[in-house]
């Protein structure tokens, strides 16, 4: 790699680095952890009875050597295991606006991935395109979250159709601890409802959807040469045609609709989001829904 190149992706970790950083603090700091809930509960303390509580959760041991009632306290086990499935096809380049797909996506689980720092949780990577292209298995730390956010600035968007599914399928295998998983792309390919499910049974599955404004509306511009960034199929079409621009965009809408429906099927979280808007806006929303449910 040519040291200009190295120079120009330090310079986007550190931008990424601070937009994070101060979204964290300005916007999710208290969404992120009352949204994600832990493994499980763990012991936290004993102390005397009380009248009210629970009548199990006498700890007869500390209770015979103190000669009064003690109970078992316990609190959710927070540390959670946070992972970012990532789809680096060459579909995520597009973008029509000041940024592709591709560096919307980055941005966002880059944002996140500070969340789960702040919250001292562990941390992996999966970029997959039309199979897994690197896996990086969650750790903690700091120097762990800058590194994945360079590997995801770094990578080149792979021109083959994506597979969702392959995707699904291989952290089914190597991650057998139950997990928050981020699902990331614009899911121009579908994912099965099977796939989607057995991944929401073992795991938190959030599907983070990207899209772009033109591609549910055309502009009228006269003909356009369109290439199909992964399968390479060339078409010519005529956009200052009603029809063209009504058909354009009913296939799109019925396209968005279709996937909503397959992940509202599964039962898995959807967060959409824009090139056209703030992604903190839509996570905000996302966090405030989620909380609301959980209450």
């Amino acid at each position: 790699m040519a040291e200009q190149t190295v120079a120009e992706i330090l310079r986007k970790v550190q931008r990424i680095q601070i937009v994070a950083n101060r979204s964290v603090n300005e916007l999710l700091a208290g969404q992120y952890r009352s949204v994600f809930r832990g493994q499980g509960i763990e012991f936290d303390e004993v102390r005397e009875y009380q009248p009210g509580d629970e009548i199990r959760m006498i700890d007869w041991n500390v209770t015979a050597r103190a000669g009064v009632p003690f109970i078992k306290r316990f609190c959710e086990e927070r540390e959670l295991t946070v992972m970012f499935l990532l789809d680096v096809s060459a579909s995520g380049a597009f973008g029509t606006g000041e940024r592709s797909k591709l560096d919307l996506m980055v941005e966002m689980v880059a944002l996140l991935m500070f969340s789960a720092l702040k919250n001292n949780d562990k941390v992996g990577l999966l970029l997959f395109a039309d199979d897994v292209q690197t896996y990086f298995p969650s750790r903690k730390g700091k120097a762990n979250v800058l590194r994945l956010i360079r590997e995801m600035i770094s990578v080149e968007p792979v021109p083959k159709e994506t597979s969702l599914d392959a995707a699904l399928q291989f952290f089914n295998r190597v991650q057998r601890r139950r997990s928050v998983v981020f699902l990331i792309s614009d899911f121009q390919a579908e994912a099965s409802r099977q796939a989607l499910a057995v991944s929401n049974g073992r795991h938190d599955l959030v599907c983070i959807t990207v899209s772009d404004p033109r591609e549910h509306e055309l502009p009228s511009v006269g003909f356009i040469n369109f290439r199909d960034a992964e399968t390479g199929e060339i078409i010519d079409v005529d956009t200052r045609s009603d029809r063209v621009r009504q058909l354009f965009r009913r296939q799109a809408s019925r396209r968005t609709e279709k996937v909503s429906a397959g992940l509202r099927r599964a039962c898995v979280d959807e967060l959409a989001v824009s090139t056209s808007e703030p992604y903190t806006t839509s996570l905000r929303r996302f966090f405030e829904a989620r909380e609301r449910r959980f209450r």
